[in-house]
């Protein structure tokens, strides 16, 4: 896929249509990581945040709960 930068404001940007957005699985207001390789390459890695141990807790809670009768034929 060929993008070209073109300038935005005071600075240069490229424009990510909503197709490769939802491929790189980002939102307007994601933050990513950004790598500069030797050559020139430019990496952008999403950043994806750690689920707090509340929620995660209370997720599991939610799917044992929902799942009780699979979960006792299993054991």
């Amino acid at each position: 896929m060929t993008k070209t930068i073109t300038k935005i404001g005071n600075s240069q940007g490229i424009i990510f249509d909503a197709a490769l957005m939802d491929l790189a699985r980002v939102k307007v207001g994601d933050q990513v990581n950004v790598t500069v390789h030797t050559g020139g390459s430019i990496v952008l890695t999403p950043i994806h945040p750690a689920i707090d141990p509340d929620t995660a807790a209370t997720t599991a809670r939610r799917l044992i709960k929902m799942n009780a009768a699979l979960f006792k034929r299993l054991s």
